[in-house]
């Protein structure tokens, strides 16, 4: 079995987001954290959340990148037990078992995010359409000989679905320019 952990490959994700994930937090996409937002008008650091964010469950803050892992039914269990637990304390939950039903519905969406080899990178682009949130997902890969230490060792993979052809890991928390 495999799930998603949040990394920091350098500090921007502490100046990127309001609350910056722990690295190596158990993470989920998160998009529920903007289902009764317009992801077209936030501004600043929730807009670079709502654009290109996983969820840390256990600090409930934003990581630019997850890194896939291997895990096992118990990590599984936890996983969905803690953000349980989190959309009862933080999110209003009615209860627990409501709150149940969405985290495993959340993790399992999270591990079919981890269809590539363990230790692979993804990041996540998600924008606002027609009143609804569209995520796309893009595997990174490291460059020939580089290790993890160093944020510009990767390429992107054109495995994935891209939400448009000129996607930037910078540019998540810029503003659009206007043409």
């Amino acid at each position: 079995m495999k799930l998603l952990r949040t990394i920091a490959l350098d500090p921007s994700d502490t100046f990127v987001f309001d609350v910056a994930a722990e690295p190596g937090e158990w993470a989920v996409s998160g998009a529920f954290r903007f289902w009764d937002c317009d992801g077209a008008k936030l501004e600043g650091k929730a807009r670079a959340a709502f654009r290109g964010g996983f969820l840390g469950v256990q600090s409930w803050g934003w990581s630019t990148l997850a890194q896939i892992v291997p895990a096992t039914e118990d990590d599984y269990r936890s996983l969905v037990d803690l953000l349980a637990r989190q959309l009862v304390d933080r999110f209003g939950a009615p209860d627990m078992a409501t709150a149940m039903t969405a985290a495993e519905e959340e993790v399992v969406f999270s591990q079919s995010l981890c269809t590539h080899p363990v230790s692979s990178l993804i990041a996540v682009h998600r924008a606002s359409s027609d009143g609804e949130i569209r995520e796309s997902f893009r595997r990174l890969k490291l460059r020939e000989g580089q290790g993890h230490s160093k944020a510009f060792s990767f390429m992107e993979v054109d495995d994935d679905v891209q939400p448009d052809g000129e996607l930037r890991l910078a540019d998540l928390g810029r503003e659009p320019t206007v043409r």
